[in-house]
């Protein structure tokens, strides 16, 4: 399905029991797509607890393009989805992404006011630049719990266990995650739980 946002129309892959106990949404890395097997793994727990997920599209990959542009106008747009995928559902709202992904979900939390945080391949700063952090980003959701699930491989960088509720370092894995994937569903269930009120 298509969202329309001032910044163009966003995709939306939604997968929803009758009735969920809370909606998650994900979204992807700069060049990336909602496809990726970590992505998938969460959706996969959420599926499992009952949860509704959307996996969206931001609209700079809807339009063909690989670079997000101006963050401003990227937070903008992924507000727009929330508000308009939440409507008047009364359930618990989460978000999360990889990479870019990440850091959209942790910087547009706060006024989302979502229930928690997926981080996934949070990029902590850019490749061998460890002096252009992004720390401020994951601080961004203040007091709402974020959930970090970085490879110990990742050029990137990993967060440091005190600036999230949790990081998982899974062993021997890039940026973009070639396994692992049951320690990522393994991570993520017991907080989407926490998040949903659930158990």
């Amino acid at each position: 399905m298509l969202i329309e946002t001032g910044a163009g129309p966003a995709e939306v892959e939604l997968d929803q029991p009758r009735k969920p106990a809370f909606l998650l949404l994900l979204t992807h890395g700069s060049g990336g797509g909602v496809d990726a097997k970590d992505i998938l793994a969460v959706r996969d727990s959420a599926l499992r607890l009952g949860g509704a997920v959307a996996r969206v599209v931001q609209p700079y990959r809807v339009a063909g393009r690989r670079a997000p542009g101006a963050a401003g106008k990227q937070d903008q747009a992924w507000l727009e989805v929330v508000a308009q995928l939440r409507g008047r559902k009364r359930i618990p709202v989460i978000q999360g992404g990889r990479s870019n992904g990440a850091r959209v979900a942790c910087r547009t939390a706060a006024e989302a006011r979502v229930r928690g945080v997926l981080a996934l391949s949070f990029p902590l700063h850019p490749p061998g630049k460890p002096e252009k952090t992004r720390r401020e980003e994951l601080l961004a959701p203040g007091p709402i719990e974020v959930v970090v699930v970085n490879g110990a491989n990742d050029p990137f960088g990993i967060p440091d266990p005190a600036d999230a509720a949790e990081v998982r370092v899974i062993p021997g894995q890039p940026h973009s995650f070639r396994a692992g994937f049951d320690l990522i569903a393994e991570t993520v269930t017991p907080w989407l739980a926490r998040w949903a009120g659930i158990g």
